[in-house]
């Protein structure tokens, strides 16, 4: 099948509908739509306010006296928890929640509405939880854990409202097209992530009924959240994609790609999802061989899906000059986007020991997923009626925020190789030469001016919320 379309070579007519056919993009959301949208956006971003005041608070935590005043000796790994869970768990969850809504028919919309109430108050929940009785923080990997039980009981509703709307998403999954478009492949996207969120969903529960109670915290939560934790990257590599085919196309690139390449591409990525059933039936969950099934079901699945998409956007950008003021941000967030998750997937592959390299790692690959989210709200705000993000600041905060990173985790690489442990932080560091000392200071310098880059995104998004938008075009219920 020939992906890339000569324009010169058809007829005008021909031209028409093989541009509209190559369209990465969804249609104004109806009325329906638009509300429910607005709210899981809302419920992303008071997440990220909430994530930045618990990172003020860690900072509060490692201060002499002032950390006297907080309510337990060890609330910096307290504080730790919570911001790790709003800024990766509940933002990538509600923007999940988002997009699901955009592309979902009116079918079970009250199911939508209740899946938001428990996810915001299981949200509130697990942020009261690190001031009220908190317990044992326990950093186990893809979910963070307090054994309070206030923050477990706001773990478990938001839990509950995380799979209800992905039961929705899937009952009101629409029908694509029979003259199968670019609307069409995002679509697809869409329904495969929320399909590879019901997989991780059922993950957890076959991880919960089988993981041993009696074993002590840290190992019972790092096993009970390996199998579904890797299940769910499938869901955010999905909607990474889905994000960068958009964005491109928002900002007037022509994706060499087909609508059915990219479709097949989305399967690809979904395709490897389903070796997790398969290691929970092989494999005791304990296991060695049942942790490293999961781990090459993610290298695999992402790897051959995700380059080939990733080099169609990027041919798509480079001849790109002189784009309109409204699109820049769209291309900050994109451009940035791509080339923290590919600095993450290589650092992925110089992985060996248990050092800093592994955050380093996992951290460009999640902060690539964030900064195209990012960028899909930004193309979003004024379709649902709010201002168009625009200006210097628009523009920068993406670049700020995806530099940051970088710095951050070529700071973690730079003492990974010097074998510089993960989880350790202070003293327990232990550094040894000046090299240490100075690519750890890298990794804080980064990790600063990512924080301010993050703020500056609520900053932006806030601005766009105050501004009237446009008079919208809603389309009526299908």
């Amino acid at each position: 099948m020939n992906t890339l379309v000569n324009p010169s070579a058809l007829a005008p007519s021909q031209r028409g509908a093989a541009a509209a056919s190559h369209d990465y993009s969804l249609p104004m959301p109806t009325t329906e739509q638009r509300a429910l949208t607005r709210a899981w956006l809302w419920l992303g971003l008071l997440a990220l306010v909430g994530s930045g005041v618990f990172s003020i608070l860690l900072v509060a935590a490692r201060t002499p006296g002032i950390n006297q005043w907080l309510p337990v000796a060890d609330f910096f790994r307290v504080a730790l928890v919570v911001h790790v869970d709003l800024s990766v768990g509940v933002w990538f969850a509600a923007m999940a929640g988002m997009l699901w809504s955009l592309n979902a028919t009116p079918r079970v919309e009250s199911w939508s509405w209740v899946a938001l109430g428990l996810c915001g108050g299981g949200t509130v929940l697990m942020a009261l939880g690190a001031f009220i009785s908190p317990g044992t923080p326990i950093m186990a990997n893809y979910i963070p854990v307090l054994e309070g039980p206030m923050f477990l009981a706001g773990l478990v509703a938001f839990a509950a409202g995380f799979a209800l709307q992905v039961l929705r998403a899937l009952i009101a999954a629409p029908r694509l097209g029979g003259m199968f478009g670019g609307a069409d492949a995002l679509r697809f996207g869409l329904n495969a992530s929320a399909v590879s969120a019901a997989i991780a969903l059922m993950a957890f529960v076959w991880s919960l009924a089988v993981v041993p109670t009696a074993l002590d915290g840290k190992a019972y939560y790092e096993i009970l959240f390996w199998g579904g934790g890797h299940a769910l990257q499938f869901t955010w590599t999905l909607l990474m994609l889905v994000g960068w085919l958009w964005l491109a196309q928002a900002c007037g690139a022509r994706v060499p790609l087909s609508p059915r390449i990219a479709l097949l591409m989305f399967a690809l990525a979904l395709a490897s999802v389903f070796v997790t059933p398969y290691a929970y039936l092989a494999h005791d969950v304990a296991s060695v061989e049942h942790r490293n099934l999961h781990t090459a079901a993610m290298r695999f699945g992402g790897g051959v899906a995700i380059l080939p998409v990733a080099l169609a956007v990027l041919l798509s950008l480079l001849p790109l000059r002189g784009i309109e003021a409204t699109r820049r941000p769209l291309r900050a967030a994109l451009v940035s986007s791509m080339l923290l998750f590919a600095a993450g997937g290589l650092i992925g592959l110089l992985i060996g020991g248990n050092n800093v390299k592994i955050p380093a790692h996992y951290h460009g690959c999640i902060v690539g997923v964030t900064l195209a989210l990012m960028g899909l709200v930004y193309q979003l705000l004024p379709r649902l009626g709010y201002g168009t993000p625009q200006g210097r600041l628009a523009v920068a905060q993406p670049y700020l925020y995806g530099a940051g990173q970088l710095l951050h985790i070529v700071g973690l690489v730079w003492s990974g190789g010097y074998g510089v442990q993960r989880k350790v932080a202070g003293s327990e560091q232990v550094l040894r030469s000046s090299a240490e000392v100075a690519g750890m200071g890298l990794m804080g310098l980064g990790g600063l001016l990512a924080i301010v880059g993050g703020l500056l995104f609520v900053v932006v998004v806030v601005r766009a919320l105050r501004q009237p938008g446009a008079q919208l075009g809603l389309q009526a219920p299908a």
